[in-house]
């Protein structure tokens, strides 16, 4: 049986879309469309509830605050990017170190929060299958110097992917290679957010994601490719 499904967007400027020029909803539009494919799926109806500039603290606020319960208890399927903005806050105060211990202590306090996160939503939403996106490294087109920037991003990664396996319904995204330097132009002219070609590329890997971890047991049965 075909029926409209609401996917729900949570966490920051990725899930909102800054970049595309082609104003197609970054790849949570891209992805909404493609949904409309799936078996299982009459229409989607989209709530994007990100924002441009979140963080994780603020995003676990947003939950606790229970201004967004309504989409969290509704939503078939949520999808999340967040943690680009606390990796950031600290490269801004650390540019030209970007040393692994200066995100080690950041990096512990991250994973809690992710945990947390995660927790608050299956308190209001048990079973809708969550798609979590990994963190890319947005320097690689500023300087092709080596740092230990790529290491700070695996570790982050990896705690992302640890959060996501503890729960069965979670499939996690690796994105990171996707925009390992500029010569396919997925950047944005802000040479920091992707490009509607980012988008598609990111929206490509969310459906590879979702076929590996399986769409029709995440979703019970309910939609499959």
């Amino acid at each position: 049986i075909s029926e409209e499904k609401i996917l729900v967007g949570l966490g920051d400027s990725l899930t909102q879309g800054v970049g595309d020029e082609r104003k197609m909803g970054g790849y949570l539009g891209r992805f909404a469309t493609e949904m409309e494919s799936f078996q299982g799926v009459s229409k989607i109806d989209l709530w994007n509830e990100a924002k441009r500039g979140r963080r994780s603290d603020q995003l676990l606020k947003q939950i606790q605050s229970g201004e967004i319960n309504d989409s969290l208890k509704k939503a078939d399927v949520i999808v999340m990017t967040i943690g680009g903005n606390d990796i950031m806050r600290i490269v801004k105060q650390d540019l030209f170190k970007l040393r692994v211990d200066a995100f080690q202590n950041e990096l512990l306090l991250f994973a809690k929060r992710y945990g947390e996160i995660l927790i608050e939503i299956r308190k209001l939403n048990p079973d809708a299958p969550l798609i979590i996106l990994g963190l890319y490294n947005p320097f690689s087109i500023v300087t092709d110097e080596a740092n230990e920037f790529d290491q700070i991003l695996a570790n982050w990664n990896n705690t992302i992917n640890n959060v996501a396996y503890t729960d069965i319904n979670t499939c996690f995204v690796p994105v990171n290679d996707l925009f390992n330097s500029n010569s396919t132009m997925v950047y944005h002219t802000d040479f920091f957010h992707p490009n509607s070609k980012g988008y598609e590329q990111m929206t490509d890997r969310v459906l590879e994601s979702l076929k590996s971890c399986g769409l029709n047991q995440l979703t019970k049965g309910e939609m499959d490719f």
